[in-house]
């Protein structure tokens, strides 16, 4: 079946050549449009690829440097504070997936989808590896009968950049938003100071020193599993396999607490664990978002709408694609 590209904003950087790989295990045929600022860069990673092409870019034009091309969906993997991949979207009539931007910087995204909101899919992909923390949050959360509290802790192995545009991207939001967006008794509040100092202990049992972070994960699952009190924290160290003399990995920790679905007291602790680092858990998500977003997994494609990642990945098939690539959720000790 012909299908026309899909573009990929910034699509040579660390996260979009992992996902453009993981789009290729699956799905070998679809073409894509590697687009940057710099050509030779664009043209090199889709050379590696195969089956793309690399072009420039230009945010400043409204077909964004394409003319007439068409394509099928638009991915951007920067801060895209002007909304030039937005509009054209919406323009094209193609769904739309952003990965970068923080949970303070949603209103523009979120106002031009009320202006036009039967074009096509919008998705809000800010979530912490682009809904590897929420999608298996809510799967382990099937156990409860009623969630109290939701505490995720993640630990960025101090080696794992992520390249420079996600360094970029990374200081911009802990320079702009240094308090951190939870909720506390079912009241959205700020931690700053003292109160967003936290420690915890990484898979294999180190204690870490981290602070507060606002992701958008804590208004998601605020919202999904109707959880009085939810925090996201962040530490930057050594990850647990690096500290056993293996290569780094990404870990995501995930503490659930509340009733079991016989009313009993349950308390939960697993960790999402993708050994090759977070671009590669970002690029699977990504890639299996667009694989929904176009109906590439043998189901209707969505409506439009905005969305969540965890509204439109399916736990099951995430979780089972995830340990094919060496990744796991993994329930740990309380």
């Amino acid at each position: 079946m012909s299908r026309h590209p899909i573009l990929f904003m910034g699509g040579s950087g660390a996260v979009g050549q992992r996902t453009a790989q993981a789009l290729r295990v699956a799905h070998p045929e679809i073409p894509l449009l590697i687009g940057g600022r710099d050509l030779a860069k664009a043209q090199q990673a889709a050379e590696q690829l195969g089956w793309a092409q690399g072009i420039v870019t230009d945010p400043a034009a409204d077909d964004l440097g394409l003319g007439d091309r068409q394509i099928s969906a638009v991915v951007v993997f920067y801060m895209d504070h002007t909304l030039a991949g937005l509009r054209f979207a919406q323009k094209r009539g193609v769904p739309h997936l952003s990965i970068s931007s923080g949970v303070f910087e949603i209103a523009p995204e979120i106002a031009t989808y009320m202006h036009r909101p039967d074009i096509a899919p919008i998705v809000l992909g800010y979530e912490w590896m682009v809904g590897a923390t929420t999608v298996s949050t809510l799967s382990i959360a099937k156990a409860f009968g009623r969630i109290r509290d939701i505490v995720i802790n993640a630990l960025v192995d101090e080696q794992d950049s992520g390249g420079p545009t996600v360094a970029t991207d990374f200081e911009h939001l802990s320079k702009m938003l240094p308090a951190a967006l939870s909720r506390r008794d079912e009241v959205y509040i700020w931690r700053e100071g003292q109160d967003a100092k936290v420690s915890f202990h990484a898979v294999d049992g180190t204690k870490l020193e981290g602070n507060g972070f606002s992701s958008i994960d804590v208004v998601g699952l605020a919202a999904a599993t109707g959880a009085p009190n939810v925090q996201f924290n962040l530490a930057i160290g050594v990850s647990s396999t690096r500290r056993q003399g293996q290569p780094m990995s990404t870990e995501i920790i995930i503490e659930l607490a509340g009733e079991d679905l016989q009313g009993e007291p349950l308390r939960t602790r697993h960790a999402v664990v993708h050994p090759q680092g977070a671009a590669y858990l970002t690029g699977l998500s990504v890639a299996m978002l667009l694989e929904r977003l176009l109906g590439l997994d043998g189901r209707p494609a969505p409506l439009p709408g905005l969305y969540f990642p965890y509204q439109l990945l399916d736990a099951d098939l995430y979780l089972d694609r995830l340990g094919k690539e060496g990744g796991e959720l993994r329930k740990l000790s309380v």
